[in-house]
């Protein structure tokens, strides 16, 4: 019974330490599967990892870009660029083939350059004057004046002498004249004489000093306007006398003296009548304004004694007409009102070689127009087209007005580097 017993223990015993055995394998087995599945479940929230791969060397191509030189152009206003298209469309240049070239060889066995006496010049150009005048300017008097260069003070000196045989413009017979001096193109600086009441042949002897370098005076010229004064009205302009080429007759250290006649346009004999019209320029905006008041005493053109009026403006160019501007028509007047503003662009760097044409016309709405009179303005025409148009220049952004008498045909243009004849003009196209 005790063996029966005992054998039933140990069997039991057997059995338990079987079953802790098995459990505790089975522990350590879930524990261990446990582990790698948080393991597993570890390595897929990583992020993946690529395999490493051989390290290659890949040559960068740069882009070659195109560098753009930079260049360094005066600055050109819009209204310039317009005015030089203008102007080189209407200037054709000749072609090279059709100029006709030649060889020539100069004989210098008489060669006499170093036999140059400067007295000689000096001599002539006193006498200078009685050739002046041309068919369409007329002698208002003669003007004695004298020149010459300092080189310590760099200044032209100018001394006004005396006027000789000038014309009666009162009505008492005589004259209050006097002289203003420009030293152009440069017209910011001007000298003016003492006004000689009653007197055709005023004594001046005034000094006046412009300020200038001597290699300058190959682009400047003397400019002399004798003046009529009128205390009631608008001064009456004499005449001018006009000195280019200052440096072509004689050494200016030493003084010389001219005596020029005093040249005006003449006066048509037929009355045409008048024109008042006025200028304003303004130099920033590079805007030339011409405004067309009115006329009077115009020429009866129809067969009913009247006339249809307008007037046509051109804009002038180194004698190229440029472009033109025009009225409306007054129909049936001999002293039309317009009061039109006639507006041309013309930049500041070019004002100095622009001129104005000014026609009066007669419209006819079945035959041709025919022309009724016209006048020149600028700095080319001597006359009071050159006065006004100084003037004009001389006061900026302000208009001033001025009468014109019309005449039969455009006066030629003198004392100017650009005369050219204005024939083509003078008509009613």
């Amino acid at each position: 019974m005790a063996l029966v017993l005992l054998a039933a223990v140990s069997y039991q015993c057997a059995a338990t330490w079987r079953w802790l055995k098995q459990g505790a394998l089975r522990g350590w087995e879930e524990g261990l599967a446990g582990d790698l599945q948080a393991a597993v479940r570890i390595s897929h929230s990583l992020p993946d990892l690529k395999r490493p791969t051989r390290q290659e060397y890949v040559q960068e191509t740069r882009s070659e870009k195109k560098v753009l030189r930079q260049t360094t152009l005066p600055a050109v206003t819009s209204e310039q660029q317009k005015f030089q298209r203008q102007l080189s469309y209407r200037i054709d240049p000749v072609p090279l083939g059709q100029i006709q070239f030649s060889v020539c060889s100069l004989d210098r066995s008489n060669d006499t350059m170093g036999n140059i006496k400067p007295e000689l010049y000096r001599d002539e150009a006193v006498k200078r004057g009685s050739a002046d005048s041309t068919g369409d300017m007329e002698c208002c008097g003669k003007l004695h004046f004298a020149i010459r260069y300092d080189n310590e003070m760099e200044a032209l000196i100018v001394k006004v002498l005396e006027a000789r045989d000038l014309p009666v413009k009162d009505m008492t017979g005589s004259s209050d004249p006097y002289v203003k001096v420009y030293l152009l193109p440069d017209r910011k600086k001007k000298y003016q004489t003492k006004v000689h009441r009653r007197n055709l042949n005023p004594i001046f002897n005034e000094v006046f000093i412009f300020s200038v370098t001597y290699d300058e005076l190959r682009r400047r010229y003397l400019s002399f306007s004798v003046y009529d004064f009128d205390r009631f009205s608008r001064h009456d302009l004499i005449g001018q006398v006009v000195l280019k080429g200052l440096l072509d007759v004689a050494d200016l250290s030493q003084e010389i003296e001219y005596t020029m006649n005093i040249l005006n346009a003449k006066q048509d004999k037929v009355d045409l009548g008048e024109l008042m019209l006025s200028l304003c320029y303004l130099p920033t905006a590079g805007r030339l304004t011409v405004t067309i008041i009115k006329a009077r005493n115009l020429k009866a053109m129809d067969i009913t004694g009247s006339s249809d009026p307008y007037v046509k403006v051109y804009l002038l160019c180194q004698g190229r007409r440029i472009k033109k501007r025009k009225t409306t028509v007054k129909r049936s007047s001999l002293a039309p009102v317009y009061n039109e503003a006639l507006v041309f662009d013309v930049p500041a760097t070019n004002i100095e070689d622009v001129s104005l044409v000014v026609k009066v016309i007669d419209y006819d709405r079945i035959g041709h127009n025919e022309l009724m009179g016209c006048c020149g303005i600028g700095p080319c025409f001597i006359g009071p087209g050159r006065d006004h148009w100084q003037e004009m220049l001389d006061n900026p952004r302000k208009p001033v007005a001025q009468w014109y008498t019309l005449m039969e045909a455009v006066p030629e243009q003198q004392g100017s580097p650009m005369t050219v004849s204005l024939s083509c003009l003078n008509s009613a196209r």
